[in-house]
């Protein structure tokens, strides 16, 4: 439970960088880069955890962009392409940080990014605190989606 929990952190804290508006501080803007690179990497986590989980073999030694095409293959993330993209921009953030990418991944992250990490939440939400089996949340799972 605790990656699920540190996920649920991370999103929350999110949320709250989210709050703000145009135009950002630098300091603001470092910050909501920040919680966004935080929150993709306890996603991925959380995936990992969770695949690995339901036995998924390939996993183990697995790479966000491999863990990513799995959880899409298995049904646990809607959109491939948008998360893979999210991939992108946390990759750009953590390598290339400039304050024009910042803003441009804020922009797309208050967007598009945002709902897939809410999404995520609702779907694991049902794994670990609404079933009171393993059989019975993958069966709820399979169903949401």
């Amino acid at each position: 439970m605790k990656k699920y929990e540190n996920f649920c952190r991370s999103l929350a804290n999110l949320k709250v960088g989210l709050e703000l508006n145009e135009p950002y501080t630098i300091v603001e803007q470092t910050g909501i880069a920040g919680l966004f690179e935080i929150c993709f990497e306890q996603s991925w986590k959380l995936l990992k955890f969770f695949l690995e989980d339901q036995g998924a073999s390939d996993v183990k030694i697995g790479s966000p962009r491999n863990i990513l095409k799995i959880a899409y293959s298995w049904g646990v993330i809607e959109n491939e392409e948008l998360w893979l993209e999210i991939l992108g921009a946390r990759n750009v953030l953590a390598h290339t940080y400039s304050q024009e990418q910042a803003l441009k991944v804020i922009r797309t992250l208050k967007k598009d990014y945002i709902t897939a990490f809410e999404k995520l939440k609702e779907t694991m939400d049902i794994y670990f605190k609404e079933a009171q089996t393993v059989e019975d949340a993958q069966a709820k799972i399979m169903n949401k989606l």
